[in-house]
Parts: structure tokens; sequence; C-alpha cells
């Protein structure tokens, strides 16, 4: 009668085996990107020195197209859902500060330190890993959660990370001389600007013309292969000692306690579509930003943070599973 009240083993076998391929017809992409990068360094065709230069490319033109491009092709309405926007940021902030607490308070580090472990801990690859999941969970719904998603990390968690860090990087002096200078230093983001030039053009109605639109949206699509191929040109060379030290606590607190955060938000503050806040916590236990090491090179991190994405990446293809099985969504 199991075809009467319910799936037979057989069915949620073949649903959890489909599963798995969904997610390694996701993930093996990313792994075959980040090898081509590691094999053009490691065979002598691009140095590590290049990746900088990728990366350049990456942070000041790449992704402030993508995040323009996300902020100005959405309606305010479409991106603004409050009280998923309210939860996932609250989550977010919440594991922020746990990875601050643990840096800077437990191990007596700079505050430069905390925010970047912060940031990978903090900040999911939706696009690209968590969108292409949430499609087969929740189908249309999910484009509009992941622009909540890209408002959160654009317009939330990156100028709150950023800012801490450039307080750490330039902390000397008066408090009022180190906040004007990351004040200025932020309006000069590439990042922060393409994140408000987008707002203001949601805001305003106006259509860009059609070869902007293109400029666009060709810049932004080289955002992820070309930092995926930076993580593995950047892993060529690492030692396993260059690799060590906040790796694991940047990978457990973004696979466990970030969905663990924003489930603690959901349980606290109850969300009407259950549906869309299983996809949020689900989203939440992602692995971080793909661009997560170029976010860091800046700092001289973008080694350990590349480390980190990669075995993020792998161990993901587990917890991911297990988050999928926990919510009864696998």
């Amino acid at each position: 009668m199991a075809f009467i009240y319910g799936p037979s083993r057989t069915d949620t076998a073949i649903h959890h085996g489909l599963a798995l391929l969904t997610i390694l017809s996701i993930t093996t992409p990313i792994f075959l990107l980040i090898a081509f990068g590691f094999a053009a360094v490691h065979g002598g065709m691009l140095t590590r020195h290049d990746m900088r230069g990728l990366g350049g490319f990456v942070l000041n033109f790449a992704l402030p197209a993508l995040l323009f491009k996300a902020m100005s092709q959405r309606t305010l309405v479409e991106m603004i859902d409050l009280h998923l926007l309210l939860a996932y940021s609250l989550g977010s902030i919440l594991v922020a500060g746990l990875g601050m607490v643990m840096i800077c308070l437990v191990q007596k580090r700079s505050l430069r330190s905390g925010a970047l472990v912060a940031m990978g801990m903090s900040m999911s690859n939706s696009a690209f890993i968590g969108f292409p999941i949430a499609s087969q969970l929740i189908g249309k719904q999910a484009g509009p959660m992941l622009a909540v998603y890209a408002a959160v990390e654009s317009m939330v968690m990156m100028p709150i990370l950023f800012t801490l860090a450039e307080v750490g990087e330039n902390g000397s002096g008066r408090w009022t001389t180190v906040i004007g200078g990351v004040l200025k230093r932020m309006l000069k983001n590439p990042l922060i600007v393409a994140i408000i030039a987008g707002l203001a053009v949601t805001a305003s109605g106006l259509s860009m013309p059609a070869p902007l639109v293109r400029a666009v949206d060709m810049l932004s699509a080289a955002s992820a292969p070309v930092a995926l191929f930076c993580i593995g040109g950047t892993l060529a060379g690492l030692s396993l000692k260059e690799m060590s030290g906040d790796i694991v606590t940047i990978v457990a607190g973004k696979l466990i306690l970030h969905p663990l955060s924003v489930f603690a938000v959901f349980f606290l503050l109850p969300f009407g579509n259950p549906a869309l806040r299983t996809a949020a916590i689900i989203n939440a236990g992602m692995p971080m930003l793909s661009i997560y090491p170029i976010l860091a090179q800046k700092y001289g991190k973008e080694g350990i943070s590349a480390a980190a994405v990669v075995l993020a990446t792998v161990v993901s293809f587990i917890t991911i599973n297990a988050l999928l099985w926990l919510t009864g969504s696998g």
C-alpha cells in the first residue's frame, strides 16, 4: 500500500540518487575550473603573480558588473521580501559575529583577521551553487530569493565586513579619522559603487541602452569562471603549512554554523512560508562565495581563502545532502 500512503523505499532511493546527481552536476564544473587554474600555474603557463592580476580583474570589473546587474535588473518589490531579508540578514550577522568573537576575543587576534574569517563564514555561493539547488526545490520562487540573498550579501554583509577589515588594517590614530578614511575607501570601492549605481537605476525606473546591458552581461558572466580559475592558480605551490590555520574554522562556520544561525532566527521569528524558510536555511549551508579569495587578496590572505573554498566545496557534497535530509527536502 506504499503507493497510496507515501513514497516507497525504491522511490525514496531514486529521489536521493537524483539529488546526489544534481549536486554532482553543479559541483563538477567548479572543480574542473579550479583544476584548470592549478594546472596552468603548476605547469608554468602562468604564475601565481598572474593570478593577482586576474583577481584584480574580477574584483574591479567582473564582480561589480555582476552586483550591478543583480541590483538593477530586478524591481525593488522583487528584491525586498522584508521577512526573508530580515531573517537571512540576522542569521548571517549572527554567524559573522560568532566568527569575530572566536578570532578577536578568544584567540586575541586582529580585527582584520576576524573580519576575513567572518566573511568566509557568512556569505554563500548563492548564485552558482545555491540557485540551481533551490530551483529544484521551489521552482520559480528561487529567482526572487536569489535577489534577496544578493541584497543581503552585497548591501549588508560586504559593507559591514569590509568596514571592519579596513578599520583593522588602518586602525591607528583617532577613531574619527579612521572612520572617515574607511568611508572614503568604501565610496571608492568598485563593489560598493556598483551596488549604489544598481539601486539608483532600479529606483529611477530607467532602462539602460542595450549595448550597455550586453557589456554588463558579458563582464558579469566572467566573474565566476575567472574567480574559480584564480582559486586553482593560487593553490598551486602552497605548502600544507600555508593552508592550515583558520581553514577548519571557516569551513565549519560556513557549512554548519551559518545554516544553524539562520534556522535559529527563523525559530525565533516565525516565517509564513515553510518552503521558503527551508530553502533559505539550505542556502546558508552552501559553500562560501567563489570570489572569497579575491576579496581576501587585498589583505594577503588569498591562499588560505582559496583552500577554504576548495575544502568547503568538497565537504558540502556531504553537508548539503544532510541538510536536504534533515529538512525533509531530499
